[in-house]
């Protein structure tokens, strides 16, 4: 097992020398047979449709060359069936999988996890079921590359969770576990370890779907309902001891996150501050600017993950590319997009899925709206708040009336890539965008058709990605829906 001293010279040269020996296809752009189309896959998808006749359907309807295996999580976002309650799909087996657990759906093996108190993660879902086995020798008898795609979704009921969970203002354990334990880091890099010396493996992709207390507390997300202030993250022993090396007050920021505990509880009450929310929110980052290093905290806790797993797999196997899944939040909170520094996270990245989903994307922006709306932006109206925003992060969309009926727009995904593009200019990082089929919505809105997933597929490909990221899964796609990505694919390449 490795040590990890986060050197930035070392990742550079890392990135430069691995560069031109990334086990993808060399994606040349304007020639799509060349380009990565890549779906979202789990385990159950392969034992409720036969390992065959998924593959089959996936490179008839859209010209899938590469899977995102979903081999490591415990959320219901990326494995399982559908989602209890929302429509099944035309595919799989018609019912919902009600007793989900998840984990490692590969297997583990004990020597990778010695230096972490996190080590029974064996997914009982589909018995003695090891998904890389089964499915990497089918894949690439077709010429597919198969991808292991993991996050950081945790039970609470795993042996020893515990001493890796975060700690709220209060001082509460969380459902989520500390970037900055060393326990936390140890099991992922682990993890990767084990996929990439056990399996041939054509790559890994990560992904955290979390931000800062700060961004949190104010609820400046798409989630709902927001994070309650006073359960923000994370005051554990590790983040305290880390920010006092950096010269950062803990007892400083946790008086600033009370103090905004206490703005945030009246504005969600309609209790407006004489001089408005959003002045009244600068006067307690003014007194208190840890609330801001604090949000750095995490961010730069994050990216150090990144940046061990990534050092830890080029150790493995230096041909191996690895990537990261960007959060869909980076399309309506202006804070957490000044925390994605592309640039930054080239250095340790081969390549990046931005989340770009349309479909889903007009509902999840208005539900923005009115989360930020009752804390910072209390003073504006939900079109003004938007207006604002649409302004701020470079986008042309609908009302806050239509979008959550109509969906973003091709037009949004186009600007997305290319703003993504550009963001990492001069390296070998390639981006692609993570498109929406079938993620669900509230069922007086916005649904996918085959027409708007090729609308925004090609606006993808135009915009000069590399590749394209079908998304959520495919246990939650309707099939008419994935072969309009393949339409897309096809007209590209005509």
């Amino acid at each position: 097992m490795l040590k990890f001293d986060v050197n930035r010279r070392e990742f550079v040269k890392l990135a430069a020398g691995t560069g031109a020996a990334l086990a993808l296809p060399n994606f040349a752009l304007g020639d799509v047979s060349s380009k990565m189309i890549g779906i979202q896959v789990g385990a159950v998808s392969f034992v409720d449709e036969g390992t065959e006749k998924v593959l089959d359907v996936l490179q008839e309807r859209a010209g899938v060359n590469t899977l995102f295996l979903a081999v490591f999580t415990y959320g219901r976002g990326i494995a399982g069936r559908q989602i209890h309650g929302q429509p099944l799909p035309d595919h799989g087996k018609q019912e919902y999988d009600l007793n989900f657990h998840g984990g490692n759906f590969a297997t583990p093996h004990p020597e990778f996890y010695k230096n972490t108190v996190i080590k029974e993660t064996r997914a009982p879902d589909h018995g003695n079921l090891d998904i890389l086995a089964e499915v990497l020798p089918a894949a690439k008898k077709r010429g597919m590359k198969v991808i292991c795609w993991l996050e950081d979704v945790f039970r609470t009921d795993l042996p020893n969770i515990a001493k890796v969970q975060e700690r709220d203002l209060h001082g509460r354990n969380t459902e989520t576990l500390c970037v900055n334990n060393p326990d936390y880091r140890n099991f992922f890099t682990g993890l990767v370890e084990d996929y990439a010396r056990s399996y041939d493996i054509d790559g890994i992709m990560w992904g955290s779907e979390r931000q800062g207390a700060l961004s949190d507390s104010l609820g400046a997300t798409h989630d709902t309902p927001p994070i309650d202030p006073g359960e923000v993250t994370c005051f554990c022993e590790f983040c305290q001891a880390k920010a006092k090396q950096r010269g950062i007050n803990p007892e400083r920021a946790r008086q600033g996150f009370l103090e905004l505990e206490k703005f945030v509880r009246a504005s969600r009450g309609g209790k407006r501050p004489v001089d408005g929310y959003y002045v009244q929110f600068w006067r307690i980052l003014l007194r208190y600017p840890e609330l801001a290093a604090w949000e750095m905290l995490f961010t730069d806790g994050l990216r150090e993950n990144y940046a061990a797993i990534y050092k830890t797999v080029k150790a493995a196997k230096p041909a191996v590319p690895v990537g990261w899944h960007i959060w869909h939040n980076n399309s309506f909170n202006p804070i957490y997009r000044a925390e994605q520094d592309l640039q930054e996270l080239a250095k340790y990245s081969d390549f990046i899925k931005v989340v770009m989903y349309n479909n889903c994307g007009g509902e999840r922006m208005a539900l923005y709206a009115d989360n930020i709306g009752s804390t910072l932006y209390g003073d504006l109206s939900k079109q003004g708040l938007l207006d604002m925003n649409y302004a701020l992060m470079g986008l042309k969309e609908g009302s806050y009336e239509q979008i959550p009926r109509t969906g973003l727009s091709a037009d949004y995904v186009f600007r997305e890539t290319k703003r993504a593009l550009e963001g990492v200019a001069g390296t070998n990082t390639r981006i692609w965008p993570g498109i929406d089929i079938d993620i669900p919505t509230e069922p007086e809105n916005s649904k996918c058709t085959p027409q708007s997933v090729k609308a925004a597929v090609l606006a993808a490909l135009r915009a000069g990605a590399s590749g394209v990221l079908l998304s959520r899964k495919y246990s939650e796609m309707r099939l008419a829906n994935l072969s309009g990505a393949g339409d897309a694919i096809r007209e590209f390449k005509v």
